[in-house]
């Protein structure tokens, strides 16, 4: 596993892949997964080892997800990196498979960059959250208990805010109107 380790550094080191594409909308330049396909096959043969990505549908409550993982590997041992994305049904102007596809492009960009070390924080759309990945983020916040939302009513009580709360706990309309009443 240590020489797989070691030829992962190298490629992690040396990887240089291009924002090829250009957004002119947006007006930015990006990368799509391909660019860093293409960037990565120099270093396939020079250091023995493969890369392959593999898709799978992970959830579908309350928008479909995918995980996409990005493996590398010398014939032996294998290294895995992940990435989950919502596929957003509401967009307009494009079909179901059209979008499962965005998705599928995005879930092998970010697997492959987080494998490979690529940072995409500068990208003008990994600053754009879709609603699909607010819809996922309200369904990973618990439900708040009776006593957590005994906490709460105490909370809004001494002038706290009720968006806190939400920002916190999934709350019912019926359990923010009694929050808000105290």
């Amino acid at each position: 596993m240590k020489e797989l380790n070691q030829k992962l550094a190298v490629i992690q080191t040396k990887l240089k892949a291009k924002k090829s594409s250009y957004n002119k909308f947006g007006k930015f330049h990006f990368r799509k997964a391909e660019d860093i396909l293409e960037a990565i096959k120099p270093f396939l043969i020079e250091q023995g080892v493969t890369v392959i990505i593999n898709e799978e549908i992970v959830g579908i409550d309350p928008v479909p997800t995918m995980q996409s993982t990005a493996t590398i590997s010398d014939g032996e041992n294998a290294i895995h990196a992940t990435a989950l994305v919502g596929v957003d049904l509401d967009q307009k102007g494009m079909q179901t498979a059209q979008q499962f596809g965005a998705a599928s492009t995005y879930g092998k960009k970010y697997a492959l960059g987080n494998l490979l070390l690529i940072d995409d924080t500068e990208d003008a759309d990994a600053q754009k959250p879709s609603k699909a990945i607010d819809k996922i983020k309200q369904a990973a916040k618990p439900k708040i208990t009776a006593d957590q939302l005994k906490k709460a009513k105490e909370y809004i009580a001494a002038g706290g805010k009720v968006e806190a709360i939400e920002s916190k706990y999934k709350i019912t309309d019926e359990q923010r109107k009694s929050i808000t009443k105290a």
